[in-house]
């Protein structure tokens, strides 16, 4: 689970070990040929590729800006995969995700981040905070935090509701700009009192050449039904460029944290 900025490993699953029904898209355990356990994000599930795209791009800005995510594989799922599962939700979930998907390794062990129990420092906050004002994550809040602790270590997890302009259908350029309201919401938000701080090392690390290799990632499949533009690689650096425009006008998102900040105390 390096920082390490080459392109995620391939694997091929080859058993299903057990659904994680705590979200709607069926996410599951899966052991895969390198002989690791993952948690499988399908393609076929609920919000299709996006969600993949979401989780693939944000935990990979997340690595680079030195925070701790489970280490992102794509997980091949061949079409025999599945055929003896006698759960007919399933096995049409495996049916419709045939092809590419995404694997997070699984942290054996690890427990739920417990905000009462837990306790996080200010500079870690505020990186959490300003990353999620960046990619637009929705999901990291008192009822779902999205984070796990793993040997006394916090770890970052579920990415698949950031970047959820491109559910939106709405400009995506105009969006780029906004800042982000639902940080009202997040976890961590009144722990994070260096968002200044943060803001300009995070900006520092996050070039474009650095956005624009992991942009590099999404595979060519994923991007082909994308509505933006006609080919996957015009789709590709729309992300480049909605992620390029919220970092270079960060300050939108860093007010308007700070405000909602300011509002709970």
């Amino acid at each position: 689970m390096s920082n390490s900025s080459s392109l995620p490993r391939s694997v091929e699953v080859i058993r299903y070990v057990t659904p994680l029904r705590e979200g709607g898209s069926l996410p599951a355990i899966v052991e895969a040929d390198d002989d690791f356990l993952y948690v499988l994000k399908f393609r076929g599930a609920g919000q299709g590729v996006k969600a993949l795209i979401a989780e693939l791009v944000a935990g990979e800005i997340a690595r680079t800006l030195g925070l701790r995510v489970p280490e992102i594989v794509f997980a091949q799922l061949n079409e025999a995969f599945g055929r003896s599962e006698p759960d007919e939700e399933i096995q049409d979930l495996l049916r419709a995700s045939e092809g590419l998907n995404l694997g997070l390794h699984y942290l054996t062990g690890a427990i739920t981040f417990d905000p009462l129990v837990n306790k996080v420092d200010a500079k870690l906050a505020s990186q959490i905070v300003w990353l999620d004002c960046l990619v637009t994550n929705v999901d990291r809040t008192t009822r779902n935090t999205n984070m796990l602790i793993w040997h006394k270590e916090l770890w970052l997890i579920d990415h698949g509701a950031a970047l959820y302009f491109h559910h939106s259908g709405q400009n995506w350029e105009e969006q780029s700009q906004r800042p982000f309201a639902p940080i009202k919401n997040h976890v961590l938000l009144r722990q994070a009192t260096e968002l200044t701080t943060v803001d300009a090392e995070f900006k520092a690390i996050l070039s474009p050449d650095r956005i624009q290799e992991i942009v590099s990632f999404i595979p060519d499949e994923w991007l082909a039904n994308e509505s933006f533009m006609e080919t996957a690689e015009e789709n590709r650096q729309v992300y480049a460029q909605f992620l390029n425009t919220r970092i270079a006008h960060s300050e939108f998102f860093v007010e308007e944290a700070q405000h909602a900040r300011k509002a709970l105390i």
